[in-house]
């Protein structure tokens, strides 16, 4: 029986990532990625809509690494080795152009994620990088000099084995990997939207606010940014990041909790009230109903004042004390009852996985088992929405690759 120079279990972006850099960095390196399903790099394809959000631009590593929930001084020492600019010219290199959005997301010039895939498909095919599909690891055995590795297609050898298989929903899914002695954070999900069942705001499915305020009641987790309501409840890039940050404390909560919303962004309570009487005289005879100060989409102002019991046709010198109250309190802190949540479209990320202290930072290899590797979110790291998520698995990918390389 042959043997691999590595084995790399998974067929997603690290995988690919690290596979490619291990035969680039040595030529004579015979490497063999495995894949337990029927797909290949399928969170690509699904990535930021379909085009990929590949990576971030214009973050320095202090502000980098503040985008990881889980992670944060592991991958401090990571990127200083392969980070984001690192990316775009390694992309570049590999005739994939990314181009940068106002909001930092970078994507390949085309806008489509099959772009990435026929360039990850392209070199594997110019490496002569074996793959092989539908192949479930059951067991790993270390020997005195190579791995074993016992699938549901029998049995590989090879001298370095590399874990880029994702994260996993369940504990126990683990298993295969905990026999190894390596320790397993159990997984929750991260990134997912806020339920709100039997609510009237699901009627304004589809309309935003470019800077809410979210807080989640009884706890210190609050964020700012866009906030989308959606036909089951809440979603955007706030609900997104309070969901990465509080991935343990909303499980522990069964997803089951309060929100507190400011529609305004940075306008708190107290300064809308001492500004009220400013605006009660600036727009005394306009229609409330079809003024209103702060450019709130049109249907979800007048949701407000719905909810306010103010009529549509009132002027703003109208307003009964109480009405204004109400009012201040619904656009400051309007309070949502959570109760579940939902995958943010096709993308899946956990918070969980293999223990950080398991493993060396400046080359992705097992502190406890020589020739073991790891790149991607099977450690448990996890970033926000913007590409964090791929940045990691680039970048610990390129590491682990690299030390192979220099132990084939």
């Amino acid at each position: 029986m042959s043997v691999y120079s590595a084995i790399v279990i998974g067929g997603g972006a690290a995988g690919f990532f690290t596979a490619i850099n291990i035969v680039e960095n040595q030529p004579d390196a015979k490497v063999l990625i495995i894949e337990k399903s029927t797909k290949l790099l399928s969170k690509v394809k699904v990535s930021g809509g379909g085009r990929c959000n590949v990576t971030h631009f214009g973050l320095d590593l202090p502000e980098l690494v503040k985008r990881y929930p889980r992670g944060k001084n592991f991958l401090k020492k990571a990127f200083h080795q392969f980070n984001t600019l690192d990316t775009e010219k390694w992309f570049g290199n590999h005739s994939v152009k990314l181009h940068a959005e106002k909001d930092g997301r970078m994507f390949p010039s085309t806008n489509d994620s099959q772009t990435i895939i026929d360039c990850f498909l392209a070199a594997v095919n110019k490496l002569q990088i074996e793959i092989r599909i539908n192949v479930a690891v059951e067991s790993i055995v270390k020997e005195a000099e190579y791995f074993s590795l016992f699938t549901s297609k029998g049995e590989f050898r090879a001298k370095n084995v590399v874990l880029a298989c994702g994260g996993f929903p369940k504990k126990e899914q683990f298993g295969w990997i905990e026999k190894l002695g390596l320790k397993i954070n159990a997984p929750v999900p991260s990134l997912f939207t806020f339920n709100i069942p039997n609510n009237s705001l699901s009627k304004l499915m589809g309309l935003s606010v470019p800077n809410a305020r979210v807080k989640i009641a009884g706890s210190k987790l609050v964020e700012n940014g866009p906030l989308l309501i959606t036909h089951w409840g809440l979603s955007g890039p706030v609900v997104l990041r309070l969901s990465a940050w509080g991935a343990r404390e909303l499980a522990e909560k069964n997803y089951t909790f309060s929100i507190g919303v400011n529609w305004l962004g940075e306008i708190n309570e107290n300064e809308l009230r001492e500004n009220w009487v400013d605006l009660r005289n600036q727009f005394a005879k306009q229609n409330i109903g079809k003024h209103n100060p702060w450019e709130i989409p049109n249907r979800l102002w007048l949701y407000f004042l719905e909810t306010a019991d103010i009529s549509l046709n009132s002027n703003w010198a109208e307003l009964k004390s109480a009405q204004q109250n109400k009012l201040i309190q619904i656009l400051t802190n309007q309070s949502f009852e959570i109760k579940g949540k939902t995958t943010f479209k096709e993308e899946f990320v956990t918070c969980g996985g293999v223990d950080l202290q398991e493993i060396d930072a400046n080359t992705m290899q097992s502190k406890k088992i020589e020739g073991l590797y790891f790149a991607g979110e099977i450690m448990d790291i996890d970033g926000i929405t913007g590409g964090f998520n791929f940045q990691n698995a680039w970048t610990t990918g390129w590491i682990a690759a690299k030390n192979i390389s220099n132990h084939i």
